[in-house]
């Protein structure tokens, strides 16, 4: 049975952009499995504290030498994210990056000797990769034509989940929210044709699919 895992980032919880445009990334999931049962993390709220004396130590040693809280719930984060099928992360862009809710997140599961190795080659992912959806609301427009602001947010992603073995993702976004009401309700419909048009190609189940990383357009409005 397909074991979706959210990891929730918005400080300001359901009413956002990047949880609604989650939703309906979880939607389309299930509705390829009605089966498939939905792992919710929120950690926009702060739940997730920033990783500890014990653990930066553990990560600059040869050896795990963690103990308590600190290996508990970094053990409890990898342990979700080993399990699911699929992940998906909803998060807004602060300061044209993660919001340090995902850092922390990040921080627990991107871990020496547990989620990657680090060789004379250079790091080496631990995980089996699997698909990554990702979720992202913006103020601000950071590509496309009317771009005016950096996106640090995306190739961050891109190579901090790739250390661990994650690299099918696939990004959506609604950018521009801080705009004029109708402004923001157009980039919502092209979102939404975005995903309509990822989820119904048949490359996406067909023998011929790519299990390489994919970004969807974005919305140009």
């Amino acid at each position: 049975m397909k074991k979706i895992l959210r990891v929730s980032c918005s400080p300001r919880g359901q009413d956002t952009e990047s949880h609604r445009l989650s939703q309906k990334i979880v939607g389309l999931l299930q509705q390829e499995d009605p089966t498939a049962i939905l792992v919710e993390r929120v950690i926009g709220d702060g739940s997730i504290p920033h990783v500890d004396a014990d653990y930066a130590t553990s990560q600059g040693s040869s050896v795990d030498i963690l103990h308590g809280a600190s290996i508990a719930l970094s053990d409890k984060l990898i342990q979700e994210l080993e399990s699911a099928d699929v992940l998906v992360i909803g998060t807004p862009m602060h300061n044209f990056t993660v919001p340090s809710m995902l850092k922390a997140w990040i921080d627990h599961v991107v871990r020496a000797r547990r989620t990657f190795n680090v060789t004379p080659a250079g790091k080496v992912g631990l995980l089996r990769d699997r698909p990554v959806f990702v979720a992202i609301a913006s103020g601000g427009r950071f590509s496309g034509e009317r771009a005016r602001q950096p996106d640090f947010l995306t190739p961050y992603l891109k190579a901090v989940l790739g250390i661990t073995g994650l690299h099918d993702l696939t990004f959506f976004s609604v950018q521009g929210t801080g705009s004029a009401p109708e402004a923001v309700a157009e980039t919502r419909i092209q979102t939404d044709q975005a995903l309509q048009d990822y989820f119904s190609s048949p490359a996406r189940s067909g023998p011929d699919a790519s299990p390489t990383a994919a970004t969807a357009p974005a919305p140009r409005a």
